[in-house]
């Protein structure tokens, strides 16, 4: 039994116009993610293309989820920008849907910044924050799965055990584990460590 994430949900890639968004966001696609576009400021109306696939961007993440209907995002943008995508992301989420996941991958973000980004989220009871500075949540399933962050997918598959982390090396080591008798997981979450 998957918790957060099934294996089919729709994910939004925030900063998906950026060099690390768009090489995890392919990698995600490749894994078999149901990626159903990306935001990038500014960006709105563009297109990336990933696996030979091309996916709309929009200018903001009330537009992205109105049109999408997004269950999930993750965000790839530079720390100074970070929190301020997680409150983005988490409001829009709460306005339109009443609930969604929010990864944030970024490491580095200042601590004032994401103490008002977990205050801000904490507001709304529907959205889970999972991050900053982790690697993600991945529900294999059957033909691939939903991989939402830099999870190796090729390591995981579908299966019983469910595996939280703090750290990104560790999670990786419980999967081994878990691989080495012969049982999958059914999501595995890094929590990350920054604050």
């Amino acid at each position: 039994m998957a918790i957060w994430i099934q294996e089919d949900a729709k994910v939004l890639v925030q900063g998906i116009t950026g060099k690390q968004g768009m090489f995890h966001a392919d990698k995600m696609v490749e894994y078999g993610t149901n990626i159903v576009g990306g935001c990038t400021p500014g960006k709105g109306g563009q297109s990336v293309e990933l696996q030979g696939k091309a996916f709309p961007v929009w200018d903001s993440m009330f537009d992205a989820i109105t049109e999408t209907d997004a269950d999930a995002t993750v965000i790839y943008v530079p720390p100074p920008f970070a929190a301020e995508a997680i409150m983005e992301a988490a409001d829009a989420f709460d306005t339109i849907k009443g609930e969604g996941v929010v990864v944030c991958i970024t490491e580095g973000i200042p601590t004032l910044d994401m103490v008002k980004a977990v205050a801000f989220v904490e507001n709304r009871p529907g959205v889970r924050l999972i991050g900053p500075n982790c690697p993600g949540i991945i529900t294999p399933g059957d033909n691939g799965g939903a991989k939402i962050g830099i999870m190796p997918g090729h390591i995981h598959a579908k299966g019983r055990i469910g595996i939280v982390s703090k750290s990104g090396t560790l999670t990786y080591e419980a999967v081994a584990q878990t691989m080495s008798i012969n049982e999958g997981q059914s999501t595995c979450v890094g929590i990350g460590g920054d604050p």
